[in-house]
């Protein structure tokens, strides 16, 4: 049992846990997989440690975030 087209990354649950349950599931998967741009040196190559915890395969940074994805704080002016 694989992936199937219009479930995506949920196709691995089958028929279990309801339709919405598994849509909501595949939105989150599909955003917390996909490249992500370090604040640090603005290249796409962040990925996810553990949950709030993301770190840049290129320049190393680690820094906290959201826990399926990474938003950054803006620094606030003045």
């Amino acid at each position: 049992m694989g992936r199937k087209k219009k479930v995506g990354s949920a196709g691995r649950f089958g028929q279990r846990y309801g339709r919405k349950v598994r849509q909501i599931v595949a939105e989150i998967e599909k955003i917390q997989k996909q490249r992500h741009i370090c604040p640090k040196c603005n290249m796409p190559y962040v990925k996810r440690i553990a949950k709030g915890i993301w770190q840049c395969k290129k320049c190393g940074n680690k820094f906290t975030g959201l826990a399926y994805y990474p938003k950054v704080m803006e620094k606030k002016k003045g």
